[in-house]
């Protein structure tokens, strides 16, 4: 009789157990893996090629140059949301596919009055620091 029974079991149990496997939908194993590193932005700097965002890094204040080319088409390497009012803090998203970099969004305050918003003095050339840039670099302290 307890041989019927655990037969029984095993007849009924093992095969409804393949009901519940999970299953990798087809091409889900070739979609990109995409991560970011959000920052909280300590300042940003108006300059005429581009911002100059200072985030937060560990204890550190470390700065990072995004040029204006970035946010000027759609599907570009930069997204900008203005921030009208709130507690949000000004941040920086980084985002990677595949470990490589793909775009940062940055949220701003849309009050350039805002104690985060600065202005590069005048007479102060940093057109160096935007030649090239194809990432944004990041310091991890």
């Amino acid at each position: 009789m307890k041989k019927i029974i655990l037969l029984f079991v095993l007849a009924v149990f093992i095969p409804g157990a393949f009901l519940f496997a999970q299953q990798t939908p087809a091409g889900v194993e070739n979609q990109p893996v995409y991560h970011y590193w959000n920052f909280t932005i300590e300042r940003v700097y108006m300059y005429r090629l581009g911002y100059i965002v200072v985030y937060r890094s560990g204890n550190r204040l470390v700065r990072t140059f995004i040029p204006h080319s970035w946010f000027s088409d759609i599907g570009g390497r930069g997204d900008i949301f203005f921030i009208r009012s709130g507690r949000q803090w000004p941040s920086m998203s980084v985002f990677f596919k595949d470990g490589e970099f793909s775009h940062v969004r940055l949220r701003l305050r849309h009050n350039r009055h805002h104690q985060t918003w600065r202005l590069v003095p005048s007479g102060i050339n940093l057109d160096e620091y935007f030649r090239d840039i194809e990432e944004v670099r990041l310091e991890f302290h």
